[in-house]
């Protein structure tokens, strides 16, 4: 790969877990009572069908991880747990009553913060809440994220009988120095542990979450961390690029110097190094920043067609309607967004009141579905088809966008059809750009997104 393309392509761009992007949704025009009618509606279409999924956000983490930049509250106070499952069960309970209708649950994640966190008591009465107002959806996939350090055989098993067959750890890296700069310590003793407790127990998808671009890393600790995950053989990986974006996230990302951090084509060569071991040891890349086992639910769906993005990342089925519970959580009913209060007592005082505790959201419009439908299928399958005669799209805009991309030989165009190429894959944030008409519409005065490379 050419340094120049690296150069040229590594700008600040979104990962397209939605769109619009959150920081482009029009709040000023949002309707909280459009927003659960457009919920409703939609679940009475697709309940019976498909089913829905659920994301259940929990936030607490007892130390701050200086590279995360997710919602969070840091606290070894472990007497929050009960009020706030009490809350996510109320929240949970106005939306039955919104819908009217038993729901039918084909996907459940649980995610953080850190939801080994919680006790197996309080998990245990978090999903048998959920559960004992709902049914699932066979076949299901319900999924959580487990911290090494604190996630315990009793946590993999009560999990496990709960319905619970995938789950993912964070590993980052196994490098001392990078584990001490980003204040996330965990030897591989541990992660070796939970992985192989979660194999013993019968879980049939394992994932280990790893990231490149860390503060100090070089090549040797990308070969040793992917060397050492080799000897677990989990099912699937993530394998993220290091989101650096401390003007969001403020002091959490600001344990080290911005100068001890790989950038460009050091940045992506790490990257590089990393896709060739995990292809070595047969991982092969699923979508963007994914990598599975061919025997993993993952790649078949990417056979099957039926690989999905959404606020959770790839998933290996679709829904049309997503409940986010918890602070911070984000819904999507397909037709519309809404995000939650993000401040525990906020969201607290919102559901006393009977309130479904949304502080924000977006309808989208006919342009929206479009494009949405345009990058969802280039995130998801690489190719795209393109409605000429659409009166909706400004499709010269979005061809003359392309030029470069189809010149620098990452994307071809054949008739009505954008395909990108393998060398393409790189830059695939920077081409769904290409069809991201709000954000061309409206620059940023100041960096939102992390860099694309």
């Amino acid at each position: 790969m050419s340094i120049s393309k690296i150069q040229k392509y590594n700008v600040p761009g979104p990962r397209y877990t939605s769109y619009p992007t959150v920081p482009y949704w029009d709040i000023g025009s949002f309707n909280k009572d459009l927003w659960l009618k457009n919920c409703k509606k939609t679940f009475l279409e697709s309940n019976e069908s498909e089913g829905i999924s659920l994301y259940i956000h929990l936030p607490f983490c007892e130390n701050l991880c200086t590279f995360c930049g997710c919602h969070k509250r840091i606290t070894k106070r472990h007497s929050v747990e009960s009020p706030y499952v009490d809350a996510v069960l109320k929240e949970w309970s106005l939306y039955c009553e919104l819908f009217q209708k038993k729901p039918k649950i084909k996907e459940l994640h649980l995610g953080g913060g850190t939801p080994t966190f919680f006790s197996t008591e309080s998990l245990e009465r978090l999903i048998n809440g959920i559960l004992s107002t709902s049914e699932k959806v066979e076949p299901c996939e319900f999924s959580f994220e487990g911290h090494p350090n604190n996630t315990t055989k009793a946590h993999l098993k009560c999990l496990f009988d709960l319905g619970f067959r995938r789950v993912s750890f964070g590993v980052q890296d196994y490098s001392p120095k990078i584990q001490i700069a980003i204040n996330r310590i965990q030897s591989f003793h541990n992660v070796a542990k939970v992985t192989l407790w979660a194999k013993e127990i019968g879980y049939t998808s394992i994932s280990h979450d790893l990231i490149f671009g860390l503060p100090f890393q070089k090549s040797q600790h990308i070969i040793d961390t992917i060397e050492k995950t080799k000897s677990l053989s989990p099912d699937r990986l993530a394998f993220y690029s290091y989101a650096h974006v401390p003007w969001i996230k403020g002091v959490g990302q600001r344990g080290f110097k911005d100068s001890d951090l790989p950038k460009d084509e050091e940045k992506r060569s790490l990257y590089e190094l990393g896709k060739n071991l995990l292809e070595k040891y047969g991982y092969l890349e699923i979508g963007m920043d994914h990598f599975s086992l061919k025997t993993d639910m993952l790649y078949k769906s990417l056979l099957q067609k039926k690989l999905h993005r959404n606020f959770m990342g790839y998933t290996a089925s679709k829904t049309q309607l997503l409940v986010g519970l918890g602070v911070s959580s984000i819904s999507d009913s397909w037709t519309s967004f809404a995000q939650n209060e993000k401040k525990i007592e906020t969201y607290y005082e919102l559901l006393n009141k009977n309130q479904i505790p949304i502080i924000k959201g977006h309808i989208l419009t006919n342009e929206d579905l479009l494009i949405r439908k345009h990058i969802l299928n280039l995130m998801c399958t690489g190719i795209t088809k393109i409605d000429f005669s659409s009166e909706i799209l400004d499709i010269k805009n979005i061809l003359e966008n392309l030029k470069e991309f189809e010149k620098d030989e990452l994307i071809y165009i054949d008739k009505d059809t954008i395909h990108i190429r393998t060398k393409g894959h790189p830059f695939l944030r920077n081409i769904c750009m290409a069809f991201d008409l709000r954000l061309q519409r409206e620059k940023p005065d100041r960096q939102l997104f992390s860099m694309t490379i």
